[in-house]
């Protein structure tokens, strides 16, 4: 057993909020650069080259690369030889929220109630998703999601009649809904299979996944490469000016149902779709 005191939690959380903010990962980078040369409108080129000027830019300038610093979504895998002291998970990962975006002078964007929309003036509470893994680490993965794309995601309750072909529709169908707003090229996360919530939860974590990384599944594999080629297929293009990049990445993850349904769940994220990660 493994003694990990809260504070340690506190001040990973506190460093990956601001870092996930600042700081976008080499793998989104490196596709924006990629799509900008295959891009044969002059504006979209232009709109994916200026896109990779700004993550230079926020990156060296130690600046939010959106003004929308997001929603914090927090995923903790937590080992089970791990006995954490000093008081709770949760309160620890949103103390560390809290300094995060006040000291890292990220925009608090939460709303201590739905309908009053009273700013809690500090982005808490967190989104907190907690697991049991083997071990005495704990991984912690920090997701800051902006509402422009994730106001665009959609969930569906299919039938069990239907079939690849269908769900890549949906998806299609769903980024063509979106239009501009999510601020293209997206990411799309999408979660096959589980029940309501957890078609939706199995997407969020799809976004946390390298755009350049395959399903290990070289069905789900395909399938995600035929969808990404629909998809962009559609023209909606960078920022929904028109051109070839309309999506980054399609990431599929999917978990065992029941026989009666087929839960969906497409969560978009844009341009700059962002984590950060430690291990305790």
């Amino acid at each position: 057993m493994r003694n990990i005191d809260v504070s340690l939690i506190e001040c990973a959380v506190r460093d990956l909020c601001i870092e996930a903010n600042l700081s976008i990962t080499e793998d989104i980078k490196t596709c924006l650069t990629k799509s900008s040369k295959c891009e044969t409108r002059p504006l979209a080129r232009d709109i994916l080259e200026n896109l990779v000027e700004n993550i230079n830019t926020a990156r060296d300038m130690r600046l939010p690369v959106c003004q929308d610093t997001g929603m914090a979504v927090v995923f903790a895998e937590v080992g089970q030889d791990v006995h954490i002291t000093g008081g709770l998970l949760s309160d620890a990962v949103n103390r560390g929220v809290a300094r995060g975006y006040t000291e890292g002078l990220l925009r608090c964007s939460v709303v201590s109630d739905p309908l009053r929309r009273v700013n809690t003036g500090d982005n808490t509470p967190a989104v907190l998703h907690t697991v049991l893994t083997s071990g005495d680490n704990i991984r912690l993965t920090v997701a800051p999601k902006g509402f422009g794309s994730e106001n665009m995601s959609r969930l569906k309750m299919f039938t069990p009649a239907a079939n690849a072909h269908d769900i890549i529709k949906f998806i299609c169908d769903t980024v063509s809904i979106a239009g501009g707003n999510p601020c293209p090229p997206v990411v799309l996360g999408v979660g096959i299979g589980g029940d309501f919530e957890l078609c939706a939860l199995l997407a969020k974590r799809a976004l946390c996944r390298p755009v350049d990384c395959n399903n290990p599944d070289p069905y789900y594999a395909q399938m995600e490469r035929d969808a990404l080629a629909k998809v962009n297929a559609l023209g909606v293009g960078p920022q929904g000016m028109g051109g070839k990049t309309t999506a980054l990445g399609v990431a599929i993850e999917v978990y065992p149902t029941h026989i009666a349904g087929l839960p969906v769940a497409v969560n978009m994220g844009c341009h700059v779709t962002r984590h950060a990660s430690t291990i305790i």
